[in-house]
């Protein structure tokens, strides 16, 4: 069993990406190995990374502190820009229990 300290579970998306001005070579060998396989019509493709993190609470400094661990931590400031996403997991388990009640 699962403790939660805290009592609500929030779900963080993380996308980090390079900037624009950087070059991508992983995007640029990806763009080129797709053309090579029947997609002419691919322009570019750009590779970043994805991360899902579940955080016990919902305190007021969470977001800041999270933004603090973006910059510092899961991506590199000089050459990636990061987006972050946040959603209530429990509101999200919520909502999927009331769909499965409605099909009983």
């Amino acid at each position: 069993m699962v403790s939660r300290k805290y009592g609500d579970v929030m779900k963080v998306r993380v996308i980090v990406m390079p900037k624009a001005a950087v070059l991508d070579p992983q995007g640029n060998a990806v763009r080129d190995a797709m053309r090579h396989l029947g997609m002419p019509e691919v322009r570019s493709v750009r590779i970043g990374k994805y991360m899902e993190i579940d955080v016990d609470g919902q305190d007021g400094d969470l977001e800041a502190r999270l933004r603090g661990l973006c910059r510092d931590l899961l991506s590199n400031p000089v050459i990636e820009d990061y987006e972050l996403q946040r959603s209530s997991a429990s509101a999200k388990a919520t909502a999927r229990q009331r769909e499965i009640s409605k099909e009983k």
